[in-house]
């Protein structure tokens, strides 16, 4: 068994992830066995908010949409390519960039409003600042049983 001479790693193909041949997990469309790697989060809590640092490589600031409905913030980002690009110099021998789009949800809570959220895209970083909800007070609890 010789690993293809368009493999990334010499290995890849010997040391395949045995879960990679099943095809619910085997491929996305837009990134092939690399999906995987796409939309990595970033987390930090602090102590008004929630910040999020979603990498999206290869992404515009036009292709990426954020939406809050129900209580879920959703990041989709969404990617097209010109078919009819050619290369001057010759011809292609091998494509791997596809057309298609991921998508990632947060629950977030049903109190917040999409003005309440703040976002910024740069370096191909989404960064999402989401604030805490604010603790409601419930009356304190009695341990008392009453006797009639």
């Amino acid at each position: 068994m010789l690993p293809s001479i368009f493999s990334e790693n010499l290995f890849d193909e010997m040391f395949r992830d045995p879960f990679a041949l099943m095809p619910a997990w085997n491929n996305h469309p837009l990134y092939g066995k690399h999906a995987r790697n796409l939309m990595k989060t970033d987390v930090r809590e602090t102590e008004h908010s929630y910040e999020l640092d979603i990498d999206l490589p290869g992404f515009k600031k036009d292709e990426v949409e954020v939406k809050l409905e129900n209580g879920y913030l959703t990041v989709t980002a969404a990617k097209g390519l010109d078919k009819d690009q050619k290369d001057k110099e010759g011809r292609y021998i091998r494509q791997e960039r596809y057309t298609g789009q991921c998508s990632r949800t947060f629950y977030v809570g049903e109190q917040l409003e999409a003005k309440d959220i703040s976002g910024k895209f740069e370096d191909g970083i989404l960064k999402l600042s989401v604030p805490k909800a604010e603790k409601k007070e419930l009356p304190p609890k009695s341990n008392t049983i009453a006797i009639e």
